[in-house]
């Protein structure tokens, strides 16, 4: 006779025997081999992995040039807002992939940051490619005629707007060398060809290296046009002008030991 306080019927189930190998052996495994079962699974992993690779190609943030991957130049572009201008050919960029479709700038999460407190480590330095400013002073040296109206032109023309920058590669500044394009008026506009429209940049020079994103040629024309045309620098006296590459050269020279 089993008393109502006994125990005797848990221990027993306690005590069941665990199911021998054979028993395992046994068991059928054509469900987990039914395709009923299998394509489910194979369309979440594959969707998944899709989705992963989605976010990291396009809307993964960029916070410096480099964070930039060997496989992202020359084939990529950085959309963004423009923080700040520093010379009159280059700039620091707020990346934010996908844009407004994301969330920038409407979500509270997605909003940009403005003090420089919060935006540091967090910019793009771009570097605008085929194109060369006059020098702002810099370190004592005197500045170059025309590089106040040159950054003047270039902080008015993308200072706060979104741009797009098609970046080619890391300069020894650990700037990204882009070509970048504004929206003005529905219509999208290079900006280091505006600067030599005005002719307030050179064509870029340099013995190696250059970057111009095939659009040398173009580059090219338009500054022989701005010459003709007697835009900016080359308004004044021709014997006295002196080219940013020119300017940097002889400002190098002279720091050189004797």
């Amino acid at each position: 006779m089993r008393w109502p306080w006994s125990s005797s019927s848990n221990e027993q189930d306690d005590e069941a025997p665990l199911p021998s190998r054979d028993t395992l052996i046994a068991t059928d495994w054509s469900h987990y081999r039914d395709p009923r079962n299998i394509v489910p699974v194979l369309v979440l992993t594959g969707s998944a992995f899709a989705l992963s690779t989605f976010y990291r190609s396009y809307l993964k943030r960029i916070p410096q040039a480099i964070n930039i991957g060997a496989r992202f130049w020359r084939k990529r572009s950085l959309f963004g807002r423009v923080t700040s201008v520093g010379d009159a050919d280059n700039f620091r960029l707020f990346h934010t992939p996908g844009g407004r479709l994301a969330g920038w700038e409407l979500l509270p999460w997605r909003r940009i940051p403005e003090t420089a407190k919060e935006l540091k480590n967090k910019t793009v330095h771009i570097r605008i490619a085929g194109v060369d400013a006059p020098e702002l002073a810099h370190f004592g040296n005197p500045a170059q005629p025309f590089s106040k109206e040159a950054l003047d032109f270039l902080t008015s023309y993308i200072l706060h707007r979104r741009v797009r920058a098609y970046v080619y590669k890391r300069d020894q500044y650990d700037r990204a060398v882009a070509t970048v394009y504004v929206r003005k008026w529905l219509l999208r506009r290079d900006v280091g060809l505006q600067l030599l429209k005005r002719g307030l940049a050179t064509v870029y020079e340099a013995k190696s290296g250059a970057e111009y994103g095939n659009l040398e040629e173009k580059y090219r024309k338009t500054e022989k046009w701005a010459k003709l045309k007697r835009k900016g620098m080359w308004a004044g006296d021709r014997k006295k002008y002196e080219s940013p590459r020119e300017y940097k050269a002889r400002i190098g020279e002279a720091k050189q030991p004797i």
